[in-house]
């Protein structure tokens, strides 16, 4: 694993814990971990159940005991870790979204189609695809029970920078994250919505917005845990993105991201409407979907909450009792799960590198609409 952060915590967890809930083919074991800090990395090692800690990822990567490579890195050192390990036949996650830019990850899906051709399977890792209940309203609208999609609306709504004094972090940083909410938390509602209808976006009218430009460094520490310093760095990424888009089905769809929606914490909200029906999800009720369905009697119509732990609901029969909900770190273990399972039956994993790519021009396209003056600007 490359990342001792946040998504290296959640990887971790997945891997420590999908193997004693599943029954996968192999079993994970969790080698080595890679961080920059040798000091910091030996300490998530053992906190996270990791066997040894490096700082090396060059020599990692090439080690014949490594069969797996998690990307768990900021953004803009995915391209070239990925690259790497794909040619040194290792299998590839590599979390979302796939690169800082459209040919950093064009490279990487050349290079993830050539390791394929050798049996190398790779991943990227749109976790919220494995929600029990957004993955059972796919199932939904694939079985006809909202008829023909017309519309959808996706809202990624978090309030963690609304402190206009709150530091700096590498998130605001666009050499190492590439974009600010829009490929952060957009991205996950553009795949979302595209895994949802199994329509994808071919035109986009954006507009993208920074509120606040500058932000205090840190004078020690990492993250949001340092101390704050007098000198001031200039955010360059957006702080909100908001785009209308032309789905490939012939449905409209309305995305919003932003990290300055006072009050909601890690809020996606997705409705997808129908000319049979329609279902609403909201991650903050992560266990629940509302469906509605058209072909009810006048009188009974209405949406219904469908409580989305039966045995039946994709992935719930390996967790807990009926009614028992899952929590954030689930989907990660799925993610793993599916993973273990596409490399042991040799099958190309989803999403795939070509599926990230895909994402990556849709959020090109609203970059390049937003400066184009909200121009409708076609999906490259």
């Amino acid at each position: 694993m490359i990342g001792t952060g946040f998504m290296g915590a959640a990887h971790s967890q997945a891997f420590r814990v999908a193997p004693r809930f599943f029954d996968l083919p192999f079993h994970p074991e969790m080698t080595v971990i890679v961080g920059r800090d040798a000091a910091k990395t030996q300490a998530a090692a053992e906190k996270l159940g990791w066997a040894e800690a490096s700082t090396d990822w060059r020599e990692v990567v090439a080690r014949d005991d490594v069969d797996l490579v998690d990307i768990c890195s900021p953004g803009d050192s995915h391209a070239e870790i990925a690259i790497a390990a794909l040619q040194a036949g290792k299998h590839v996650l590599c979390e979302k979204p796939l690169a800082n830019t459209v040919e950093e990850a064009r490279a990487m899906a050349d290079a993830a189609r050539d390791a394929a051709a050798r049996g190398i399977r790779s991943m990227v890792g749109f976790s919220y695809r494995r929600v029990p209940a957004l993955t059972f309203a796919r199932e939904l609208v694939q079985a006809g029970r909202i008829g023909e999609v017309r519309q959808a609306r996706a809202a990624y709504l978090q309030d963690w920078l609304v402190d206009e004094n709150g530091p700096m972090t590498w998130r605001l940083d666009k050499k190492l994250a590439g974009s600010g909410s829009l490929g952060d938390i957009g991205a996950h509602a553009v795949d979302a919505v595209q895994f949802i209808t199994g329509q994808s976006v071919e035109q986009v009218s954006g507009h993208l917005r920074t509120f606040v430009t500058e932000r205090p460094l840190l004078a020690s520490g990492v993250g949001l845990s340092g101390t704050a310093s007098d000198e001031r760095g200039t955010v360059t990424v957006d702080d909100a993105a908001w785009f209308t888009g032309q789905l490939s089905g012939g449905a409209v769809a309305s995305f919003e991201a932003t990290r300055y929606a006072t009050g909601r914490k890690n809020g996606l909200k997705i409705e997808i409407f129908g000319s049979r029906g329609a279902i609403v999800f909201d991650l903050e009720k992560m266990n629940e979907l509302e469906f509605y369905d058209g072909a009810d009697a006048a009188g009974e119509q209405g949406f219904r909450r469908i409580f989305v732990t039966e045995p039946e609901h994709p992935y719930a029969a390996a967790w807990w009792p009926t009614g028992h909900g899952l929590g954030y770190e689930h989907p990660f273990s799925h993610q793993v799960r599916d993973l273990i399972f596409d490399i042991a039956e040799e099958r190309a994993p989803s999403p795939s590198f070509d599926d990230g790519l895909q994402v990556q021009q849709v959020l090109d396209a609203v970059e390049r609409s937003s400066a184009d003056s909200a121009r409708w600007t076609t999906v490259s």
